[in-house]
């Protein structure tokens, strides 16, 4: 599993197998977001079992992920965050999807976008915010949750 911590809540990565759950146990993370398509999520057999939230995207400029998927990974987020937990959200490699949604948590956090996204690039090499149409849907997350919290 390759993986980053963004903040002490947030970390982001490629897609965990059940082999890994206990080092994700041992990190504290209680959500994870799978961001990919095709690929569901393995279960977990601790128990209790990390919670899994997968929204179906597709790593493409021609299949934007859809905002309402983001809004709902970073509501998810802020409730685990709140009780406590950590999250890990991933996509095939944590390049794109796994991206767009982690900027999202920091933005739904408070954080404004740009720097939500420069903070990932600096904690996770392999990380491209600025792919266009990986850019434009933070960016978007980022007009709509602010209209959704005033």
């Amino acid at each position: 599993m390759n993986f980053s911590p963004i903040t002490d809540d947030l970390f982001i990565g490629n897609t965990p197998f059940a082999k890994h759950y206990d080092q994700l146990h041992a990190l504290g993370v209680r959500l994870i977001i799978n961001m990919r398509f095709s690929r569901g999520p393995e279960p977990d057999s601790h128990d209790p079992p990390i919670n899994v939230l997968w929204l179906r995207a597709i790593d493409s400029p021609l299949f934007p992920i859809p905002i309402y998927k983001l809004m709902r990974g970073a509501q998810a987020a802020l409730d685990t965050i709140h009780c406590g937990g950590k999250v890990y959200a991933h996509c095939a490699y944590g390049r794109h999807r796994g991206v767009a949604m982690g900027a999202c948590i920091l933005i739904a956090q408070g954080m404004p976008a740009f720097d939500a996204m420069k903070l990932i690039e600096s904690r996770r090499s392999i990380a491209d915010p600025d792919a266009f149409y990986i850019k434009s849907r933070i960016l978007k997350f980022a007009k709509l949750w602010a209209a959704s919290e005033s």
